[in-house]
Order: C-alpha cells, then structure tokens, then sequence
C-alpha cells in the first residue's frame, strides 16, 4: 500500500503546476497583465466561439472577451491572444457539448462489462455507464500533459483513498481511486482547461470526484482512449 501510494505521488504529484505558454503567431506578445492586439491566426474561429461579429480582425473589444475566457478558464498568458491553445480549448468545449446524453455513441468504450467509468482522452470527457446505460456524466476531465500522458487501455481501480495526500509534492488528491500504476481519478481545484494537464491523472471538478467515489468501488473497470489534444 505504501508502494502505491508513492507511485501515485510520483505519476501524479504535478497535478498543481502549469507552464505558462509562449504566444505564436507572429507579432509583439503583450505582458499577461495586458492586452494583445495582434490579430491571431484563429480569430474568426474564436470570435464565432464567443459569439463576436465575425470579421478576422482583432479589436479591443475582442481581446477583452478573449481574455476574460482565457482567464475563467486557466489559459496563460491571459493576454486576449486568439492563438492555438486558446482555439485548442474552444474546440474541445465544441467536442463536449456534441457529446450530449449520448457519449459513447460511437461505442468505443466497452458495453460488456457492466459498470465501467470511460475516459476519452480526445474529448477531454468521462462517465460512468452501466452496459449501455449511461449513469453519470458525461464531465470534462483535465488529463495528462504531453510526456506524462495517461495511458490508454482497459484498467481496474486497485484503490481508493478519499483524502489522499502526496508527500513528496505536497498536494492534496482528494477521492482518489487509483486504476493504474499510480494514476488515479481525484479532485483539484483549478480549471478542468487548464494547460498543458495533468501528471498522468485523471483532474476532476470535487463535485464529480465525489460523485465517482459514491458510484465506483475498488475492482470496477475503467477504460481510457483516444488522445489528448497537443500530445
């Protein structure tokens, strides 16, 4: 147990740090405390997004809404930049509100085994399905980053540990229930967007960590596929 639980701090220790970004491009990045003028290569993609008139051209006003998402939702340098990351984000957003009710339309994820908590790692989504029946979720998940992926396959949960601490990082993990090699589902505070993810585990919102150690127990399976966005 004691095994597990320092792999755990190992793979997923890194949940509370992030890496600002460099803005790309083209043009002068602007401080994070101010605003970017420059016109990004996805403005008309952000623009439509935030429901800005549609012309391709930055505009104070469209920074401004651009960095306000930008700051909800963790995304650095908040500086109303419509680059990569940002559309990255959108389109993600776009992906989960597709899914509806209906996640696992596509039936990649197992409907054989009973209660099974999926993750798809392309829509950034997890839920809890009984057969084919869906029995929580679907919810936006916060993955691992590009050289900590979480790794696909079918798993198990081995553990469950609902004030979980790492003492190595010195960060807590809330409703963890490990499922593989140290990589665990748990709560975090921070945005479920914000980059570049996790240490290997799967981020969730308190509210759904708690709701998937209610629904889970140690020996359901988990099946994780697809591939996160920018790894």
């Amino acid at each position: 147990m004691r095994t597990a639980r320092r792999a755990a701090a190992v793979v997923c220790g890194a949940v509370a740090l992030s890496v600002p970004l460099v803005l790309g491009g083209g043009g002068a990045a602007r401080a994070a405390g101010s605003c970017n003028v420059t016109t990004g290569p996805y403005q008309r993609e952000v623009e439509q997004f935030l429901g800005r008139p549609v012309d391709g051209r930055q505009s104070a006003a469209d920074c401004q809404a651009i960095k306000a998402f930008q700051a909800k939702y963790g995304i650095t340098p908040t500086a109303g930049y419509a680059g990569p990351l940002t559309w990255q984000t959108m389109n993600t957003m776009l992906a989960q509100r597709a899914a509806g009710t209906t996640p696992n339309k596509d039936g990649k994820c197992p409907v054989n085994l009973g209660r099974i908590a999926c993750v798809d790692l392309t829509r950034q989504l997890s839920w809890v399905q009984d057969g084919a029946a869906l029995a929580y979720g679907p919810v936006p998940v916060r993955t691992g980053k590009d050289g900590t992926e979480t790794r696909t396959g079918l798993k198990r949960i081995y553990q469950r540990s609902i004030d979980h601490w790492s003492t190595i990082y010195d960060v807590s993990m809330p409703y963890a229930q490990f499922f593989d090699g140290g990589i665990a589902f748990h709560a975090v505070e921070k945005s479920m967007w914000n980059p570049p993810g996790s240490g290997g585990c799967v981020n969730m919102r308190l509210s759904d960590a708690k709701a998937y150690w209610n629904l889970l127990a140690k020996g359901d399976d988990v099946y994780v596929y697809g591939r996160k966005p920018g790894t």
